[in-house]
Formats: structure tokens, sequence, C-alpha cells
């Protein structure tokens, strides 16, 4: 059985702070075992002194790196038995900028982490996923995918894809017994935000800061429940249904400095 025990057990990346710790936080507090990765190797380790290591397995993880990726997935493998209830794909970065500005390194660094590292993650991992029953797939979207946010075009643009990525596999992984899912938080307080961006965040409303722990309770919903896109908090639903039904009419709204001329989340 290895190190989990039987225990049911979720492999999360950007898992040294944030969305990712509170969520390998909440996961541990219900029994579970927790694989935590990350480029941050003193958040690991602090994460790991928290859980306690007969409860978690730690290891730092270049998430765009497939041979990396796998050798981490191999040893999760290993103390779980093969088994794998959720792959929670959460590392990211952003940012942002003018696009006509933004230096080239920035976009590909963005392309790469928040894109090509979530399809190396199921790529990779869809093996232990398959072999595990009633197994979920999820995944760190943003609000920016709802409509491409001014600012942060290539972060937004990697957010719509990982939201279309999860529709299509949701489809694709019924075959293999393989529920998928993501969520689309907004204005998370976490690291990925500057102090001030928190700090002049408004009370009330849809860009509301809000604490990483409410996602990390969503990935708990999400496990029991069959809904493929969540939202936190969960009014941005609408947006994303008004950005559907009349584009334009939000593209104007953006231009003109609305309400939802904000950048979005998180990690």
């Amino acid at each position: 059985m290895g190190r989990a025990n039987g225990r049911k057990s979720i492999f999360i990346t950007g898992a040294a702070s944030g969305m990712g710790r509170e969520t390998a936080r909440l996961f541990a507090g219900k029994g579970w075992f927790v694989g935590g990765y990350d480029v941050n190797s003193a958040g690991l380790t602090a994460l790991e002194a928290e859980l306690g290591a007969d409860n978690c397995i730690v290891r730092p993880l270049d998430v765009t790196d497939r041979e990396d990726y796998r050798a981490a997935l191999k040893a999760f493998g290993e103390a779980t038995g093969g088994q794998m209830d959720i792959l929670y794909n959460n590392a990211g970065i952003g940012r942002g900028g003018p696009f006509a500005d933004q230096p080239f390194e920035d976009v590909i660094a963005v392309v790469q982490v928040n894109l090509m590292g979530v399809l190396i993650g199921i790529h990779e991992g869809i093996g232990l996923l398959k072999a595990t029953p009633n197994s979920l797939c999820f995944t760190t979207s943003s609000s920016s995918a709802t409509f491409g946010m001014p600012g942060i075009a290539v972060y937004s643009a990697t957010k719509h894809a990982v939201k279309g990525l999860s529709e299509a596999l949701s489809v694709e992984f019924k075959a293999y017994g393989v529920r998928v899912a993501d969520v689309l938080p907004g204005l998370i307080d976490t690291p990925i935000l500057p102090p001030e961006t928190v700090a002049n965040a408004p009370k009330e409303g849809l860009f509301r800061a809000i604490p990483p722990v409410e996602v990390a309770k969503v990935v708990w919903e999400a496990y029991h429940a069959d809904t493929l896109h969540w939202y936190v908090p969960p009014e941005l639903v609408e947006m994303d249904k008004m950005a559907t039904a009349a584009p334009e009419a939000m593209r104007e709204q953006m231009a003109a400095g609305g309400l939802f001329n904000r950048p979005a989340d998180e990690s």
C-alpha cells in the first residue's frame, strides 16, 4: 500500500503557498495523503513540517520539465500503491502588462507554466487516474477565462486554454471513469498578487479579495460532485454568461474601464 496506507490521495502542484497550500492543509485534515510539489523548496519544507511526514510526500517540481514531472508521479504512485484520487494542476505564474510592451521571455514563461505544465501533468498523470476509481483531474483556470482581460492577455489566454481543455477532457475521460473539472477564481489573496492589489480591492462585488481557503473548499466539493466549472465567488458565473451572450458589450465595458477591468487571481 505504500506510505499512504490505503488513504485517498491528492497530488497538488503549486503547493508551497496560496491555494495549493490551503488545499493540502484541508485534505490532510480530512485524512487524505497529500503530495505537495512546487519550485519553492522552503515552502514545501514548511508544509511537510505542518502536515507531518507520515501524511505527505513533498518534492521540488518544475511543471515544465516532463521528465521531472514523470519522476514525481512515479514516486507518488509508489507511496500510494499506484493510486491518485485527485490530480490538482494548480501551479501558475502571472506576468502582465500591455502585450505590445511585454518581454517575449515573459510571454513564453507564462505559456510554459500555465498551459504546458498542465498538459504535461495530465498526460503523465492519466495512468494513475485511470487506475483509481472515481478519480478527478482538477485544474486551476481563472475568472480571466470568462473574457480576455486587458493587461494580462497571455495569462488570460492560457486560462481560456485550460478551461477548454477541461471541457474536452471531461468528455474524453468518461471512457476511463475519470472525472474532470476546473475552478475559475476571481481575486484571491495569494503571493502571486502585489500587496497593494489586495489592499485596494473592493470590499464587495465580483472582485473582492477572497482568502485562498475558499478555493480549497471548492476542490473538496468538486470531488464529491459532478460539476465541470466552479466559480469563486459563485457570482462569477454571471460574468461568464454575459461574456458568452454579449462579447461586444463586455469589450466596451472593459474598454471604458468598468467593473470588469481588474486583474485576476491566483496560485
